[in-house]
């Protein structure tokens, strides 16, 4: 299957809710219907906000547990990965409803950016993004070349 790729520009409602792109649904839902689907919200510390399907969380939670609570770094880690981390439902109309502090997290007052980052999906604050890309056209290449 292939991953999430593309982005798009959506609002929030009234309450606070997104609407996931139809596009990117099509994959969390193969059957024609979204009950009891729902997803792994993440802050992650580039003031995004992370969507996971379970499946696809569910590997890092297993790596998670094979951490010690033992060990200071490890527990920290897990504390850390945990205290960002929530559930959100996805309703009928393919919206999730984001929290107060998620949306603070991310800077997101009305439009959010949808992005797709092949295994989850990115919401990130318009000109926050567009922020960090600017601020770093410069390492493309050297990132690039880094990693590939």
């Amino acid at each position: 299957m292939a991953g999430f790729i593309g982005k798009e520009l959506h609002a929030l409602d009234d309450k606070g809710r997104l609407m996931i792109p139809v596009r990117f649904r099509r994959d969390f839902f193969p059957s024609a219907s979204s009950k009891g689907i729902y997803l792994y919200l993440m802050k992650a510390p580039d003031g995004s906000l992370e969507l996971y399907e379970p499946e696809i969380w569910q590997q890092t939670k297993i790596a998670l547990a094979g951490l010690s609570d033992f060990n200071p770094d490890e527990r920290l880690l897990k504390t850390m990965l945990y205290e960002s981390l929530d559930i959100v439902a996805v309703d009928r109309q393919g919206r999730i409803a984001l929290s107060r502090e998620s949306l603070d997290h991310a800077g997101i007052e009305k439009d959010a950016l949808i992005m797709g980052a092949d295994t989850k999906l990115v919401i990130w604050e318009p000109g926050r993004l567009h922020a960090l890309l600017e601020g770093n056209i410069e390492r493309f290449s050297s990132l690039a070349r880094r990693f590939f």
